[in-house]
């Protein structure tokens, strides 16, 4: 067949209208052929109608299905996401040595920490793995091999000068594949995990699901979809929310030995192209991330997330050590020391908030750890822990509001004092 030999050395485009002849003829094999020449030009819609009219052929001769049912799941499933890509601003990439991918995520202390796994637990030989470490340094998440040889998410919670007990993810998280690249938000719920398993474009993907205090449980598993997600290896999702800037890294068009991470602005809430009013070869380069420069829209937000990427790789805040803190008065004004505040009161104020601040960020901690204790625990244990961690939530609430509440006395007395001076 000429169409399937076009095909096969790579002249996609030429291989339809032989196919379609084909089709039309009633070729057996013809559906397949085309349906695979549909998915390679990412006309995803049009090769789920031939992988459907193949099955239905195989059926009606009896004949096996094998692989092809797959191939039809895959294709809608590339078809809903190819419909929701997420309109984001990719400011930046950088292609790196696949062993050594971490040293070009540059976020703040505030976010955490990433390690490699065998750096972090020195006689670890998960060579894979990857550690995330809470700012406060008493929670890590991080992905170890079971006896099945799949990686698996733990959490660990740091108990005066050591580690206690590991405590394994829900299994809607650990199924059969490996699962790796953990971060956690610094809301302590919501947590971002690459799997190569169900629900995967291809290799690894990257995930998100967050903690529902309601059901004590975390909730469904969601694919972040595209342009994060590929037919590659997609992994090491993070957001550094100090810097408004996040990070992830794909081997998609890469050598074996290179890494592509990809910097970008994230939305606040998921925002997505409008896939009716764009032409299908526009929306799958975005999808593909073909060029970076078609992401942006508002080059002054394009200029200040390079400003603060810039920023972030010099590392000012953390090797400089030049600021105390960093604390918004107003849009003219920002302290980054004690010694800017004008009102004795106001600074007094604020040496409170500092110091509920960090309170609040341990108790924080503490109870995403404790949820995640509940997650695994048995009936008894359960009903031992529920009253610890409805006390803990109401004192994190409260904090909460008690924050903002010094946060707005510390801004009034300051700007009050100016305003008499």
């Amino acid at each position: 067949w000429y169409g399937v030999c076009c095909l096969k050395t790579g002249e996609v485009e030429k291989a339809i209208k032989p196919l379609e002849i084909a089709l039309e003829k009633k070729i057996q094999n013809a559906p397949f052929f085309l349906g695979e020449t549909y998915r390679e030009l990412w006309r995803f819609d049009e090769a789920v109608k031939c992988y459907t009219t193949y099955i239905d052929i195989l059926k009606q001769k009896k004949e096996a299905i094998g692989d092809v049912e797959q191939l039809l799941e895959e294709s809608k499933m590339y078809a809903r996401m190819l419909k929701g890509v997420e309109d984001v601003c990719v400011i930046d990439s950088f292609v790196i040595d696949k062993e050594n991918f971490l040293e070009v995520y540059k976020i703040s202390e505030e976010s955490g920490k990433l390690y490699k796994y065998k750096d972090f637990f020195p006689a670890g030989s998960n060579s894979e793995a990857i550690v995330y470490e809470t700012e406060l340094e008493n929670v890590i998440y991080y992905s170890e091999r079971g006896e099945d040889n799949t990686l698996s998410i733990y959490a660990k919670i740091r108990m005066q000068d050591e580690w206690g007990t590991a405590m394994p993810f829900p299994d809607m998280i650990n199924d059969s594949a490996n699962v790796n690249y953990p971060f956690m938000l610094t809301d302590g719920i919501t947590i971002y995990y690459a799997s190569d398993g169900k629900g995967s474009l291809g290799g690894y993907d990257i995930f998100v699901t967050r903690y529902n205090s309601g059901a004590e449980s975390y909730l469904m598993p969601e694919n972040i979809g595209m342009p994060f997600n590929s037919s590659f290896n997609d992994y090491m999702y993070a957001i550094d929310e100090y810097n408004n800037l996040g990070w992830f890294a794909s081997d998609r068009y890469q050598p074996d030995d290179k890494v592509c991470v990809y910097v970008f602005i994230p939305n606040k809430f998921k925002k997505t192209y409008n896939y009716e009013a764009m032409t299908h070869e526009d929306i799958v380069a975005l999808a593909q991330l073909r060029s970076l420069q078609n992401t942006w829209k508002d080059e002054s937000i394009v200029a200040e997330a390079k400003s603060n990427l810039k920023k972030a790789f010099a590392q000012e805040l953390k090797e400089n050590k030049i600021f105390e803190f960093e604390f918004v008065i107003d849009d003219q004004k920002t302290y980054y020391s004690f010694n800017e505040f004008k009102s004795p009161y106001a600074r007094e104020t604020f040496a409170k908030y500092r110091q509920l601040e960090i309170d609040y960020r341990q108790q924080k901690d503490k109870l995403a750890a404790l949820r995640n204790q509940y997650t695994y625990a048995n009936k008894a244990e359960q009903t031992q822990l529920t009253p610890g961690i409805l006390d803990l939530e109401k004192r994190v609430y409260e904090m909460q509001e008690e924050l903002d509440e010094l946060a707005i006395t510390v801004r009034y007395e300051e700007k009050n004092n100016t305003i008499k001076k």
